[in-house]
């Protein structure tokens, strides 16, 4: 067993909202620097620069976790993070069809470019990925269970696209493995309010839109046996010894 400094949720910029010097290699090349052995790609309801950061994280020794920020019918945010490339295309076959056809407005929300692992401009998307999908976050949780994924609810302390500010509690037939707080949420009695509220286990993570955020974002450190996202559910579930370790804010996840 060994504690992994793990950062759940980072954009690229596929993400409209994200700065274009997040690409997949940027991003890798940061997390050696600072010491982060675990990285999910979440962006907006899409994951097309996956692929790139696994290129570029070959042979570093950190894992990267396939996974997406999720915005539900009710405007509720939450990160879904699977085993392999192969889980989520199945995963992004659910979420093309609930996806939006709306077209994105750059000049207004920024470009959604998909690149390779040498930063290389492959595709700009087209589709608005920063909107809802026609589909509950029920739904969309029991398909993330239903693929033997992992469902987080994104910064449950801000005061919009959480599960708390939309709905007020979360709901009994959602599925969610833990809850995320953003680096807003330092307080320790704050954030045992919302573990006793939401009776979920608590984790926290940069959700970067720039390199900055990156770097001095909050991570989650992991006790896990192997990085893996098999090994990520048993921490945060506390089974077999693996659990959810401290909290580390900026300069603290420099080694």
């Amino acid at each position: 067993m060994r504690s992994y400094v793990a950062d759940l949720h980072v954009h690229t910029l596929l993400s409209p909202c994200a700065e274009v010097e997040m690409t997949p290699r940027n991003i890798i090349e940061q997390a050696l620097e600072i010491g982060v052995d675990i990285v999910a790609i979440t962006d907006h309801n899409a994951g097309d620069n996956i692929i790139a950061a696994e290129r570029a994280a070959e042979g570093t020794g950190i894992l990267v976790i396939p996974g997406m920020e999720v915005e539900t019918r009710e405007e509720v945010h939450f990160i879904a993070l699977f085993e392999s490339l192969a889980v989520y295309a199945e995963w992004q076959r659910f979420v093309d069809l609930h996806i939006t056809e709306l077209v994105n407005d750059e000049d207004a929300f920024g470009g959604q470019f998909v690149v390779d692992h040498e930063d290389n401009l492959v595709e700009v998307k087209e589709v608005m990925l920063l909107a809802s999908l026609h589909c509950s976050l029920a739904e969309a949780t029991a398909e993330v269970k239903r693929l033997g994924g992992v469902a987080i609810a994104s910064h449950v302390d801000r005061p919009s696209y959480s599960v708390i500010s939309q709905l007020g509690f979360v709901p009994a037939d959602v599925t969610l493995a833990a809850v995320e707080v953003s680096r807003r949420c330092q307080d320790k009695g704050a954030q045992n309010r919302i573990r006793e509220a939401t009776g979920l286990p608590l984790v926290t993570a940069s959700d970067a839109h720039t390199i900055g955020d990156f770097i001095n974002g909050p991570k989650t450190v992991l006790h896990l046996e192997a990085a893996s996202l098999s090994e990520v559910k048993l921490a945060l579930s506390g089974s077999g010894g693996r659990h959810i370790g401290e909290f580390l804010y900026a300069p603290e996840t420099t080694r």
